[in-house]
Protein backbone atom coordinates (compact mmCIF):
# COMPACT_ATOMS: atom_id res chain seq x y z
CA UNK A 1 0.00 0.00 0.00
CA UNK A 2 1.25 3.66 -0.80
CA UNK A 3 0.93 5.33 2.30
CA UNK A 4 1.50 8.94 0.27
CA UNK A 5 -1.76 8.19 -1.87
CA UNK A 6 -4.51 10.68 -0.82
CA UNK A 7 -7.49 9.21 1.24
CA UNK A 8 -10.47 10.20 -1.83
CA UNK A 9 -13.50 11.17 0.56
CA UNK A 10 -14.95 13.81 -2.01
CA UNK A 11 -17.36 16.02 -0.65
CA UNK A 12 -15.54 19.10 1.11
CA UNK A 13 -18.35 20.01 3.17
CA UNK A 14 -19.69 16.82 4.64
CA UNK A 15 -16.85 14.52 5.45
CA UNK A 16 -14.80 17.37 7.34
CA UNK A 17 -12.32 18.43 4.95
CA UNK A 18 -13.15 21.47 5.19
CA UNK A 19 -13.71 21.97 8.61
CA UNK A 20 -9.98 20.90 9.18
CA UNK A 21 -8.69 24.06 7.75
CA UNK A 22 -11.58 26.61 8.88
CA UNK A 23 -12.98 24.92 11.96
CA UNK A 24 -16.88 24.93 12.40
CA UNK A 25 -17.38 28.14 10.22
CA UNK A 26 -16.57 26.62 6.99
CA UNK A 27 -15.43 29.88 5.50
CA UNK A 28 -12.58 32.11 4.71
CA UNK A 29 -12.08 34.42 7.81
CA UNK A 30 -14.09 32.80 10.04
CA UNK A 31 -16.52 35.19 12.01
CA UNK A 32 -14.49 38.54 10.53
CA UNK A 33 -16.99 39.53 7.83
CA UNK A 34 -19.95 38.29 10.35
CA UNK A 35 -18.86 40.92 12.86
CA UNK A 36 -18.58 44.08 10.46
CA UNK A 37 -21.74 43.12 8.66
CA UNK A 38 -23.12 42.99 12.31
CA UNK A 39 -21.52 46.47 12.99
CA UNK A 40 -22.48 48.06 9.22
CA UNK A 41 -26.15 47.06 10.04
CA UNK A 42 -26.97 47.88 13.63
CA UNK A 43 -28.71 45.31 14.46
CA UNK A 44 -30.44 45.85 17.76
CA UNK A 45 -30.67 43.00 20.97
CA UNK A 46 -33.42 40.66 20.22
CA UNK A 47 -33.74 41.17 16.42
CA UNK A 48 -34.76 38.33 14.61
CA UNK A 49 -32.24 37.50 12.15
CA UNK A 50 -31.88 34.16 9.81
CA UNK A 51 -28.15 32.31 8.70
CA UNK A 52 -29.64 30.49 5.46
CA UNK A 53 -26.76 27.54 4.73
CA UNK A 54 -26.10 27.70 8.82
CA UNK A 55 -23.88 24.74 8.29
CA UNK A 56 -23.02 23.49 11.79
CA UNK A 57 -24.52 26.51 13.49
CA UNK A 58 -21.14 28.67 14.16
CA UNK A 59 -22.48 31.87 12.99
CA UNK A 60 -25.99 31.31 14.71
CA UNK A 61 -24.42 30.29 17.74
CA UNK A 62 -22.52 33.53 17.65
CA UNK A 63 -25.06 35.62 16.53
CA UNK A 64 -27.24 34.41 19.51
CA UNK A 65 -24.39 34.32 22.30
CA UNK A 66 -22.20 37.11 21.85
CA UNK A 67 -24.47 39.81 19.92
CA UNK A 68 -28.29 38.85 21.74
CA UNK A 69 -29.79 38.30 18.43
CA UNK A 70 -32.64 35.80 17.87
CA UNK A 71 -31.08 34.36 15.74
CA UNK A 72 -32.19 31.11 13.58
CA UNK A 73 -30.44 28.70 11.12
CA UNK A 74 -31.81 26.53 7.70
CA UNK A 75 -29.42 23.72 6.37
CA UNK A 76 -29.89 21.46 3.60
CA UNK A 77 -27.93 18.72 4.54
CA UNK A 78 -29.30 16.39 6.90
CA UNK A 79 -25.86 15.25 7.69
CA UNK A 80 -24.31 18.46 8.48
CA UNK A 81 -27.27 19.58 10.75
CA UNK A 82 -27.39 16.69 12.76
CA UNK A 83 -23.72 17.12 13.56
CA UNK A 84 -24.43 20.90 13.82
CA UNK A 85 -27.44 19.95 16.80
CA UNK A 86 -24.93 17.71 18.66
CA UNK A 87 -22.43 20.55 18.28
CA UNK A 88 -24.99 22.89 19.61
CA UNK A 89 -27.91 21.47 21.10
CA UNK A 90 -29.52 24.61 22.11
CA UNK A 91 -29.59 26.71 18.98
CA UNK A 92 -33.12 26.91 16.76
CA UNK A 93 -31.45 25.00 13.69
CA UNK A 94 -33.73 23.90 10.83
CA UNK A 95 -33.57 21.92 7.98
CA UNK A 96 -34.30 23.49 4.81
CA UNK A 97 -33.42 25.48 1.37
CA UNK A 98 -33.21 29.14 0.89
CA UNK A 99 -35.37 28.46 -2.21
CA UNK A 100 -38.61 27.36 0.63
CA UNK A 101 -37.98 28.99 3.93
CA UNK A 102 -40.10 27.91 6.74
CA UNK A 103 -40.58 31.20 8.21
CA UNK A 104 -43.63 34.04 7.72
CA UNK A 105 -43.52 36.61 5.78
CA UNK A 106 -41.55 40.11 7.07
CA UNK A 107 -40.34 38.31 9.97
CA UNK A 108 -36.58 38.59 10.05
CA UNK A 109 -34.70 41.58 10.45
CA UNK A 110 -31.77 40.19 8.59
CA UNK A 111 -30.60 37.53 6.42
CA UNK A 112 -27.07 36.27 6.47
CA UNK A 113 -25.66 33.85 3.33
CA UNK A 114 -22.15 33.36 4.09
CA UNK A 115 -20.70 30.91 1.21
CA UNK A 116 -24.68 29.79 0.24
CA UNK A 117 -25.56 31.92 -2.14
CA UNK A 118 -23.62 30.39 -4.78
CA UNK A 119 -24.07 26.63 -3.71
CA UNK A 120 -28.67 27.57 -4.13
CA UNK A 121 -29.61 25.67 -7.29
CA UNK A 122 -31.88 28.47 -8.38
CA UNK A 123 -30.69 31.91 -7.08
CA UNK A 124 -33.81 33.63 -8.47
CA UNK A 125 -36.21 31.52 -6.49
CA UNK A 126 -34.24 32.06 -3.38
CA UNK A 127 -34.11 35.67 -3.47
CA UNK A 128 -37.63 36.30 -3.70
CA UNK A 129 -37.86 34.00 -0.57
CA UNK A 130 -35.19 36.40 0.91
CA UNK A 131 -37.56 39.17 0.05
CA UNK A 132 -40.64 37.70 1.37
CA UNK A 133 -39.09 36.95 4.85
CA UNK A 134 -37.21 40.22 5.51
CA UNK A 135 -39.14 43.01 7.10
CA UNK A 136 -39.23 46.62 4.97
CA UNK A 137 -35.80 48.00 5.39
CA UNK A 138 -34.48 44.52 6.34
CA UNK A 139 -30.83 43.81 5.59
CA UNK A 140 -29.51 40.94 3.53
CA UNK A 141 -26.03 39.99 3.95
CA UNK A 142 -23.89 37.95 1.52
CA UNK A 143 -20.48 37.03 1.63
CA UNK A 144 -18.99 34.59 -1.43
CA UNK A 145 -16.90 34.03 -3.95
CA UNK A 146 -17.13 35.58 -7.41
CA UNK A 147 -15.21 35.87 -11.21
CA UNK A 148 -13.27 39.04 -11.36
CA UNK A 149 -12.52 37.77 -14.65
CA UNK A 150 -15.62 36.98 -16.99
CA UNK A 151 -13.28 35.25 -19.65
CA UNK A 152 -13.14 32.44 -17.47
CA UNK A 153 -16.10 31.48 -16.46
CA UNK A 154 -16.80 28.84 -19.06
CA UNK A 155 -14.09 26.79 -17.97
CA UNK A 156 -14.85 27.31 -14.33
CA UNK A 157 -18.48 26.31 -14.88
CA UNK A 158 -17.15 22.82 -16.80
CA UNK A 159 -15.44 21.55 -13.43
CA UNK A 160 -17.00 18.53 -12.02
CA UNK A 161 -16.23 20.38 -8.54
CA UNK A 162 -19.18 20.05 -5.34
CA UNK A 163 -18.37 23.19 -4.31
CA UNK A 164 -18.88 27.08 -4.57
CA UNK A 165 -16.46 27.73 -6.55
CA UNK A 166 -17.67 25.77 -9.53
CA UNK A 167 -20.70 28.58 -9.51
CA UNK A 168 -18.53 31.37 -8.01
CA UNK A 169 -20.67 34.64 -8.99
CA UNK A 170 -20.33 37.44 -11.22
CA UNK A 171 -20.88 41.17 -9.83
CA UNK A 172 -22.51 42.50 -12.42
CA UNK A 173 -25.32 39.79 -12.72
CA UNK A 174 -25.81 39.73 -9.07
CA UNK A 175 -26.45 43.61 -8.81
CA UNK A 176 -29.08 43.16 -11.40
CA UNK A 177 -30.70 40.28 -9.88
CA UNK A 178 -30.91 41.98 -6.70
CA UNK A 179 -32.11 45.11 -8.43
CA UNK A 180 -34.86 42.77 -9.81
CA UNK A 181 -36.06 41.18 -6.54
CA UNK A 182 -36.12 45.29 -5.50
CA UNK A 183 -33.09 45.14 -2.66
CA UNK A 184 -30.84 47.94 -2.87
CA UNK A 185 -27.07 47.48 -2.53
CA UNK A 186 -25.63 49.68 0.36
CA UNK A 187 -22.03 47.86 0.93
CA UNK A 188 -19.91 46.14 -1.48
CA UNK A 189 -16.40 45.31 -0.37
CA UNK A 190 -13.25 42.77 -1.95
CA UNK A 191 -12.12 40.47 0.62
CA UNK A 192 -10.03 38.08 -1.93
CA UNK A 193 -7.20 38.61 1.46
CA UNK A 194 -9.13 36.30 2.96
CA UNK A 195 -9.76 33.38 0.55
CA UNK A 196 -5.63 33.43 -0.25
CA UNK A 197 -5.70 32.92 3.70
CA UNK A 198 -7.78 30.23 3.44
CA UNK A 199 -5.79 28.52 0.62
CA UNK A 200 -2.63 28.86 3.02
CA UNK A 201 -4.54 27.37 5.50
CA UNK A 202 -5.51 24.49 3.18
CA UNK A 203 -2.01 23.84 1.72
CA UNK A 204 -0.90 23.69 5.75
CA UNK A 205 -3.51 21.10 6.49
CA UNK A 206 -3.58 18.85 3.74
CA UNK A 207 0.14 19.26 2.54
CA UNK A 208 -0.54 20.89 -0.89
CA UNK A 209 -3.65 22.16 -3.10
CA UNK A 210 -3.14 19.33 -5.02
CA UNK A 211 -3.54 16.76 -1.97
CA UNK A 212 -6.69 18.58 -0.76
CA UNK A 213 -8.60 18.86 -4.47
CA UNK A 214 -7.42 14.89 -5.19
CA UNK A 215 -9.50 14.22 -1.28
CA UNK A 216 -12.12 17.15 -2.54
CA UNK A 217 -13.10 15.35 -5.84
CA UNK A 218 -12.62 11.80 -5.13
CA UNK A 219 -9.77 11.15 -7.21
CA UNK A 220 -12.24 11.84 -9.84
CA UNK A 221 -10.45 15.30 -11.54
CA UNK A 222 -6.84 16.31 -11.99
CA UNK A 223 -5.95 19.02 -9.81
CA UNK A 224 -4.25 20.95 -11.73
CA UNK A 225 -7.41 21.61 -14.19
CA UNK A 226 -9.08 23.31 -11.02
CA UNK A 227 -6.30 25.26 -10.51
CA UNK A 228 -6.06 26.70 -14.33
CA UNK A 229 -9.78 27.28 -13.93
CA UNK A 230 -9.56 29.32 -10.57
CA UNK A 231 -6.69 31.15 -11.44
CA UNK A 232 -7.87 32.11 -15.21
CA UNK A 233 -11.49 33.33 -13.33
CA UNK A 234 -9.32 34.81 -10.91
CA UNK A 235 -11.52 34.24 -7.99
CA UNK A 236 -11.85 36.41 -5.12
CA UNK A 237 -14.40 36.75 -2.33
CA UNK A 238 -16.44 39.51 -1.43
CA UNK A 239 -18.91 41.21 1.20
CA UNK A 240 -22.26 42.78 0.34
CA UNK A 241 -24.94 44.10 1.84
CA UNK A 242 -28.55 45.25 0.43
CA UNK A 243 -31.60 47.06 1.75
CA UNK A 244 -34.98 45.84 0.87
CA UNK A 245 -37.05 48.22 -0.34
CA UNK A 246 -39.52 50.13 0.28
Amino acid sequence: MNMNMPNCQGNIYENGLLKEATGYTLRPGGYYLTDLAVNFCGFKEGEPVLDVGCGYGATVDRLRNFYHFQAYGVEPSESILAKGKKRYPNLPLYQGRGEELPFAGESMTGVFLECSLSLMEDMDKALGEFQRVLKQEGKLIIHDVYVRNPQGVEDLRSLQLGSCLRQALIKEELADLLASKKFKILHWQDHTQLLRQLTMELIMTHGSLSEFWLKATACTVDPGQIQAALKKAKIGYFQLIAQKEI
